[in-house]
Parts: C-alpha cells; structure tokens; sequence
C-alpha cells in the first residue's frame, strides 16, 4: 500500500509545529502527488486559523507551491458546531479553499450553548468512563449527518474521537453524499469492530496522517494495520496506490 496524497495536515498557523513548505517539502520526498494544509477551523478558540490571518497564509502557501513542484492543496479542518450541522465555512470562504475537511472538537465556539454537548461532554464521558446515553449518541449523530447533508464536504475527520456516535448511520449518509470518511494514522478514532461495520456499509474512504509535525507527513502505519486487522478492501481507498479522490467540494464550487 502506497499513500498517493495526504490530504491532512496542520502547519504553525494552527497547531503544527512545521511550514507549508516543509511539509510539501517532505510530500515530494516521498513521492506523494499532492498534499492539503488543512488549519484549524475559525471557531476553534485556541488552535484555529483566524480570518484575518487567510490571506498572509494564502500567501504562505503560495510561495511554497512556487519553491516546491507539488500541488498543493489549501484546506480547512472545519468544526461541527452544532446538532444543526453549522460548520465554520460560510459560502464567502469557499474560493479561498480547495478541500473540505470538517470534524467534531472540543474547544470551539458553538451554535448554541446547549451545543456544547456534542464536543465538551463527549471529552467528559470519555476522561471519565461514563457511557453515552442514547440521546447523546443520537444527537452527536445527527450533528454529523446535518453537516454532511447541508454543506459540501470532502472529508469527516476521525469519527468518533472524543465523541459518541453511531459510526454506521453517519457512514451510511457520506456514502449517499460522496463523502468520504477518513482513517486516521494518528489515531484509531474508531474499534476494528466499528470500522468493520462502517465498511460493510458501502462508504468510501481516504487515509490522511493529520501531521503535526513534519515527521508524520505521509505516514500510513498505524492506519496500514488497522486496515490488514479488519480487512477493509483496498479498492474502497481512494487515495493509495495512484488513485486520487473524487472530491465533492470541487464539483459543487464548478456548479456555481
């Protein structure tokens, strides 16, 4: 199995410790075909990308994609920010960006205050053992399903992290979509038993490292394994071994 692009990774304008030209810099020396700079989302509190700071970064990026002979990708790791589906872009946002990532975290601000629920008290559950009730499961499923039902996302990030829900029925909407759900190689956001389930529905998936650092860019390992233990077919991964995603956030800005 060979990592055609990563389409997830974080720089020093979130929460990244590297550049947009180390990281593509690494890309290409793994002979990837492409890699996405996906900050933050502007409604995290503390890690995110700020508006005021899109352009600089734009700029940022631009220089790298001129000193290094990649495509790269300009992207967003958009916050869930609600049980409406509410997620950080709004329509203005969309020519700045290429590819659409969006997941749920902790930190953030919030549709609502009763919203808090689905970022905040998932973290409370999991630091502390409780098991989700079945009106939490149901309404941190039906933040995802909302977002992937009224906004053109590429990509869910780590389903699960952090948060309680139910893995097959949000799998079942991003196969309906065209969006893709990711594995993650920082971290096995969902059981094999999970992942199984969430396979036999048909969904399609992409691998990303969620780099940090410019040392995880292009590392496939720990979701290579997870991927062998469960047995997902490798023909459902559309970014290994020369194949590129078909990303639904390209197709929707073209039909503007």
């Amino acid at each position: 199995m060979k990592l055609t692009a990563d389409y997830h990774t974080h720089t020093v304008w979130s929460d990244g410790k590297n550049t947009a030209l180390e990281n593509a810099a690494r890309a290409k020396e793994l002979g990837l075909q492409a890699i996405a700079i996906t900050e933050h989302g502007y409604s995290h509190y503390f890690r995110g990308l700020k508006r005021k700071e899109t352009a600089p970064w734009l700029e940022e990026i631009e220089k790298a994609r001129r000193a290094v002979d990649l495509p790269i990708l300009t992207g967003m790791e958009c916050n869930i920010r609600g049980v409406s589906g509410l997620c950080d872009f709004t329509e203005a946002d969309y020519d700045n960006f290429d590819v659409y990532l969006a997941g749920i975290h902790v930190v953030i601000r919030y549709e609502r205050f009763s919203d808090r629920k689905i970022g905040f008290g998932g973290w409370l559950r999991e630091k502390f053992h409780v098991k989700p009730s079945r009106s939490y499961i149901r309404d941190v499923t039906r933040a995802y399903i909302n977002a992937v039902e009224k906004n053109p996302i590429d990509i869910i990030t780590h389903l699960n992290f952090m948060c309680f829900a139910d893995a097959v029925e949000v799998a079942k909407c991003c196969r309906d979509y065209g969006t893709y759900l990711e594995i993650s190689s920082k971290k096995e956001h969902l059981t094999d038993d999970e992942l199984a389930a969430v396979a036999a529905t048909g969904v399609r998936f992409v691998i990303n490292s969620d780099a940090h650092s410019v040392a995880r860019v292009g590392d496939l390992k720990l979701a290579e394994e997870q991927i062998a233990r469960v047995g997902v077919p490798l023909d459902r991964i559309d970014n290994i071994d020369g194949r590129l995603p078909h990303f639904r956030f390209a197709e929707f800005k073209s039909r503007r």
